[in-house]
Formats: structure tokens, sequence, C-alpha cells
């Protein structure tokens, strides 16, 4: 086993140059002491914001206060990520955090006192124009304003928040730590224990007997509990409705959506679009059943690896070169950022003893962001630095077009980018290979990117609407009731040609985002949009790429579904995921071409 390297002794040239944010910790100490006087300088307004000069005055200052608070916890965190072991940065973490938890108390007056002035009053301060550049920020209070309560509402409904964490927390110790799976036999005939973590290499397996077996050991244990699971997620349900009631929203969904602005149709056009095109999975299975020459395809044939393993060693260098070349399409000045990103130290490369594990994009407003990886030289790695890239050029362009205040995208943007790199990687990659075993299985790691991402979120989704809706309407959920509902929409969404094995219905009881409910849809949306954005690209060129690097250069400066219309994606109609359709089909054709 090799050792992994200590922070010290990594290539400088593969770190990230955190110098850019702070050029040392005497940096951090001294902007640290500002942000600390500052924090203490809010509070002077209370009471006063329906003054027009007072309110910009404050909002100034809550700007100033906050990018200084954000420079220090990024920094400290990142800082930290580099060696979660190294007690100094993990000081400098807590500090910060300490730090953001103080800031958001102390502006935490100003919203709840803009929203008490009179209708008439805050109609009057959104068409100030003292106020112009915070025009946004009192449109979007004014919209919540329907649904925030009195005082003393808001202060028992922030009492019973703690309460409101318990179905969630509980569902986590349960999953994590008091659940225990049994032993499986793994390929070469030993037995090993069943965890979570092992559940999909286990899926993985060529052997079926060591698939089918661990399918089995997983949904028994989960069936044991049912009980207790139907009860944590029903409570989860009914907290939602709680809230939904206690605020006014027609529905726990339409709650949900309201804070991105999202409309109804967005979720219900996404459920109702895939189901036209639900015959394209069913299209896929029959092939998959094909390629892994079985009778029958059950459920747990869904992860086994459909050609054989094509060994891709792709060095840093390489991967850099080939995602480089692939966003070719996006322009020359997206290739000179990328290019920047590249050379001058946004990136943190490889892994080291105590680094923060998986990959992520990240970084302080007024700096060029950074880019967090644990490089191997592998496939996987090629597409997540792609990925992460997406993530940083969208912060890049944002930061630098938009205003502090109006520089953040939202979740339902965040992944759009992103994906849409690793989309003009795939086809570069298709279209360059001229292997047909590198070929099947690039296309086959893209057709299940769709079934996993597009497919089986959608049906999460679906899920979970339809179990909000039943208890809105007064059913209670039992387990019989979830695992009914969800072997059914698995029945639907797989299709006949396949064997749905009846153990699929205790599924449910183990998805973690069902605790986080009504997110799942924006990985399905955000796929959706991204398939949707490379295919004009490809297709249109340059008018194509102008729309979308307005939509980089938007940030959160309206709300997500005009951004994305703006540029050409309406969420709002079928159009963008019929897109994404088309180019699961032309991919299921080209798997079909190539058994033949």
């Amino acid at each position: 086993m090799n050792q992994l390297p200590k922070r010290s002794e990594t290539s400088p040239d593969h770190r990230w140059k955190l110098e850019d944010l702070f050029a040392d910790k005497g940096a951090w100490e001294q902007e640290y002491a500002v942000a600390k006087q500052l924090l203490n300088q809010i509070g002077q307004y209370e009471g006063k914001l329906a003054d027009p000069g007072k309110l910009k005055e404050c909002f100034e200052l809550e700007d100033e206060l906050s990018l200084h608070v954000e420079r220090l916890y990024v920094y400290a965190n990142m800082r930290h990520h580099e060696d979660t072991a190294e007690p100094a940065n993990m000081a400098l973490s807590d500090k910060s955090k300490k730090l953001s938890v103080e800031t958001g108390e102390a502006l935490s007056f100003i919203t709840p006192e803009v929203l008490s002035l009179p209708d008439d009053q805050l109609d009057k301060l959104i068409d100030n124009p003292e106020l112009a550049k915070y025009r946004f920020t009192l449109v979007e209070m004014r919209r919540q304003k329907a649904h925030v309560l009195s005082k003393t509402e808001e202060a028992l409904l922030a009492q019973a928040g703690n309460i409101s964490q318990a179905p969630g927390t509980i569902f986590s110790m349960l999953n994590n730590a008091d659940l225990k799976f049994p032993k499986v036999r793994n390929e070469d005939g030993e037995e090993v224990e069943l965890t979570q973590g092992r559940y999909i290499q286990f899926l993985e397996s060529k052997d079926r007997d060591v698939r089918r077996e661990a399918f089995k050991a997983m949904y028994d244990t989960y069936g044991k509990m049912k009980n207790t699971l139907a009860s944590t997620l029903s409570a989860n349900v009914n907290k939602n409705i709680f809230y939904a009631r206690a605020r006014k929203y027609p529905s726990a969904l339409e709650m949900s959506l309201y804070g991105d602005n999202i409309p109804k149709e967005v979720y219900t056009n996404l459920i109702d679009t895939i189901h036209k095109h639900l015959p394209l999975i069913h299209r896929y299975m029959k092939l998959r059943k094909k390629l892994l020459k079985v009778d029958e395809l059950h459920m747990y044939d869904l992860f086994a690896p459909l050609v054989d393993e094509f060994k891709m060693d792709i060095t840093y260098d390489e991967a850099k070169a080939t995602v480089q070349e692939s966003l070719k399409p996006l322009g020359d000045d997206y290739r000179k950022v990328l290019k920047s990103g590249f050379e001058e130290g946004w990136i943190d490369v490889y892994e080291n003893e105590g680094k923060r594990s998986g990959a992520y994009s990240w970084g302080a407003y007024g700096t060029h962001p950074f880019v967090l990886l644990n490089h191997k030289d592998n496939l996987n790695s090629m597409f997540t630095l792609t990925h992460e890239m997406g993530h940083a050029l969208h912060s890049y362009y944002s930061d630098t077009t938009q205003d502090f205040r109006d520089a953040q995208y939202t979740i339902f943007l965040a992944e759009v980018a992103s994906t849409l790199n690793e989309a003009l990687l795939m086809h570069y990659m298709l279209e360059k290979s001229t292997d047909p075993k590198e070929k099947m299985f690039l296309l086959t790691y893209y057709a299940d990117q769709f079934r996993t991402t597009v497919f089986r979120q959608t049906m999460f989704a679906e899920f979970e609407k339809i179990i909000h809706e039943k208890t809105e309407a007064g059913e209670s959920l039992t387990p019989q009731a979830l695992s009914e509902i969800y072997y059914g929409l698995n029945k639907q969404y797989y299709g006949d040609g396949m064997v749905v094995d009846q153990d699929i219905e205790m599924e449910w009881a183990r998805i973690p985002h069902f605790y986080t409910s009504f997110y799942v849809y924006k990985y399905a949306t955000g796929f959706s949009a991204a398939t949707s954005f490379a295919k004009q690209i490809l297709e249109e060129g340059e008018p194509a790429v102008e729309r979308y690097l307005s939509f980089l250069k938007s940030g959160g400066s309206d709300y997500s579904i005009n951004i994305l219309s703006k540029a050409g994606v309406d969420m709002s109609s079928p159009e963008p995921i019929s897109q994404a359709m088309s180019v699961f089909e032309d991919l299921i054709g080209q798997m079909e071409e190539l058994t033949k």
C-alpha cells in the first residue's frame, strides 16, 4: 500500500495558491479584526430602516461585513481542508465559523424590520432611485412578505426549529450508525460485512451471485426496520406540511419551490415529460439485458458493468489538455479563463495525508475561484476536473460581472455549468474514439448518467410528490403504503422488459435525500438544462455560445427560471427535457449499432 505524502511533501505546482486570498495568517487576523469592528456597528441601524438613506447605509455595511466574513470563512476552511488534522488550521476554521454565526445573528433584524413596513411604504422603497442597486433584494423581500408571520409567531417557529430537525437526525443515526448489515460473499468467496459504502461495489460486481446476495441482504435489513423507518419518513412529511400551513402556502411542494421562485409547472412538467419518454429507458433496459447476456434482467443488474472494464490511464496533464480541447465550442474567452485556472494556482490537485476527500469548487468574491481535487489518473477524475472547472468558471464570470450581492447563483442553477462541461467532454471523446470497445465504454458511462440523474431522480421526485399529497389529503403513510407506491413507480419506470424484484419496494427507506424534501428534482432539471445548452451550442455555434455566456455572467441577479429562459432554456416548458431525451435516444441508437 503506497503511503500518502504529507502536505509538506506535495509539489507546490500542484497546490492551490491561497495566498491570492490572504498573503499569510497575519493578514487574515488583520481582516478578522476589521470584521469584528464592523459587526459592532450594524446595530446602530435597528429601528431606522424606514428611512431610505439609513436603509442604503445599512445595506452597504451589510455587504462590506458579509464580504469580509466570506473571505475569512472560505480561506480558513480551505486551509483546514488541506490537512484536516492540522491543529492551527482547525482552530482558524472554528474561529471563522463562530464569526459567521455571530454575523448572521447581528444581521437578522434587517428582513423582519423591512417587512414590518406598510405595503405602500415598501413599494416606495422598491422604486426609490437611491436604492436602485438593492431593488432585487427589496422585490424579493416583498415577495416573501405574504409568508412571514408576526414577530411572536416567527419566534415560536424558530424555537420549533430544533424539533423539526429530529426526523432527519434520527434517520441519519439509524442509517449510518445503528443499522448493521450481514456478511455476504465477495467474488473470491470470502465473507465480507456489507456496508453502505460497499453496497454499490457489490452491485458493480461481474459475479451475479454476489450482486443478488448483496441486494437481498440490503433490503432484508431495511425490511426488519420498516415500521420505524416509515414513522421517521412520515414525521418528516408532517413537519413539511406543518410549516407549509403555518406559513400559508397551498402545499408543501409549493413552499419548497417558493424560495427559488420556481413555478410548480417546472416540477410537474419534468415528471410528465419523463413519463412520455419512458419507452426510451425501457429500450435501454432491453439493450442492457442483451449486453449482460441474461435471460431475465433484475434490479440487482442495473449497476453491473456492460462492457469489460476499459482501462483508460489519463495523466493530469493529459486530462487538462483534453478538457481544454473539448471546450473549444465555448469560444476563445472561455478557454483563456480556463487556461489561467489551470496555470495560475486555482487547483489543489492530488491527495495527501489528512486532505478532505471528494472534490469541490469554492471561493470568495473578489478573488478567483479555487478547486479541490483528489486526482487519480483515470476517466472519472478527468470528468471531475471538467465538472469542477464548470462551477469555477460560472463563479468567475458571475463575480466579474455582478455586484457582490447579485453574484451568488442558486443551487437550481449550480449544476448546469458543471454538467454542460461534462456533456461537451463526452461529445468530444465519442467523436474522437475509433476503438469500438472504448466507444462502448463511453456510451454506457453516459447512458447510465441519464438513467441515474434524470430517470431515477425524477422517480424520486414523483415519490416525494405522491407521499406529501397523500398526507395532505389525510391518508397515513404506513410501511405497506410507502412500499406499494415505491414498487409501483419502479414497475412504471423500468417497464415490463425487466423483473422488478419485490425487495426494491424497501428502497425508499434508505434514501437520505428524502429528508431534504423536494431537492432531487434539481439534479434532473440541471442535467436536462445542461444537455439542452450543449445541444444548442453544438448545433448553432456562436449565437448559442453568446446566450450561454450571458447565463454564466448573470449570477443571481434575477430569478433562476428567468436567467435560464433569457439564455434560451425555458424550464417551464417540456422542451429542454425533450432535447435531453433526444440526446439519450441517440446514445441508445449508437449502442445498438455497436451490438449488431
